[in-house]
């Protein structure tokens, strides 16, 4: 069994797959191990191994991997097995090293296999000796006894490994919470955001137009003024141009004419687009105060180890 690879091991108990299953990403584990790990609800089921998630529990049996897991214990049991009947063999036939006798009894004291000679020398006359059945049976039981211990001790870690596993899980599941929170908060000021600016785009571009509108109407009129000054002046010009008698003809008319002419200034802004843009910058004023508050009471990030 050691001769077989990682892949036949549980990533969770770490031994040999008993009753193995598959789950959804495709790894495999003992059908307890995994039912143990995923019996706390929660939203989202992951796997130990890859962390790779499913919203429904999915445990697909794989009799093919449990059988052939099955042929390497039963060969692995007899190769076991016939070895340890060469030993046996082997022990039968070698006896005491020192005096070519079977070995009867076990020494207490020395920890030893003994023959009969052995056991009347004077190394072992004073000491304990009980047959080796009696010998075997009774530190297979401080074996065995030890042995359960070992097995409580990992069943133990067992149980606090699945533990902090859960508790890691609950810890993830939780952060991926605030994530999705924070995530939600912040896209919802910022399509808040992106709204008001839009608004306030709209508007402004309403008030560039109104004023667009204003300065073409302004710039009609002085053009069309201009024009009849040109002209006035082209006409005084040519009259000052005529021969004495011609000039003096009606210059009663032309002088009143001239003394009613009066420069006609454009007219000041509009007081309602005044209004408007007054208003506006106001505003804009007021909404950059409250993003420079903002900015600066934002709340300390604190740097964990």
């Amino acid at each position: 069994m050691e001769a077989l690879p990682a892949e036949a091991s549980c990533p969770i108990c770490l031994e040999f797959f008993r009753d193995p299953v598959s789950i959804h990403c495709g790894h495999h584990f003992c059908r307890t191990c995994i039912e143990r790990c995923w019996e706390w609800p929660t939203a989202r089921f992951a796997c130990p191994r890859c962390r790779d998630t499913a919203p429904q529990r999915s445990l697909r049996p794989s009799p093919e991997l449990a059988r052939v897991l099955e042929i390497a214990r039963r060969l692995s049991r007899g190769e076991a097995l016939g070895v340890g009947e060469d030993e046996e063999d082997e022990e039968d036939e070698e006896g005491c090293p020192k005096h070519r006798e079977p070995l009867e009894v076990f020494c207490r004291q020395d920890r030893a296999l003994l023959c009969a000679i052995c056991r009347e020398s004077r190394a072992h006359r004073a000491h304990t000796v009980i047959p080796l059945p009696e010998a075997a049976r009774e530190y297979k039981e401080q074996i065995q006894a030890g042995l359960q211990t070992l097995k409580d001790d990992r069943d133990k870690l067992l149980e606090f490994r699945e533990a902090e596993m859960r508790r890691n899980w609950e810890y993830l599941e939780r952060t991926g919470a605030e994530r999705q929170r924070i995530l939600s908060h912040f896209q919802g000021l910022r399509l808040a955001l992106e709204e008001l600016a839009r608004h306030l785009l709209a508007r402004l571009g309403h008030l560039e137009r109104d004023i667009a509108k204003a300065q073409d109407e302004n710039v009609t009129g002085l053009t069309q003024e201009i024009s009849r000054l040109d002209e006035r002046v082209r006409e005084l010009e040519e009259k000052c141009g005529e021969p004495a008698r011609t000039f003096l003809q009606d210059i009663g008319g032309t002088l009143s004419s001239l003394e009613k002419e009066k420069l006609q200034l454009p007219p000041p802004p509009l007081p309602e687009l005044e209004k408007k843009i007054h208003r506006f910058r106001e505003e804009n004023l007021l909404l950059e105060e409250t993003l420079r508050s903002f900015q600066a009471s934002r709340i300390p990030i604190p740097i964990y180890p």
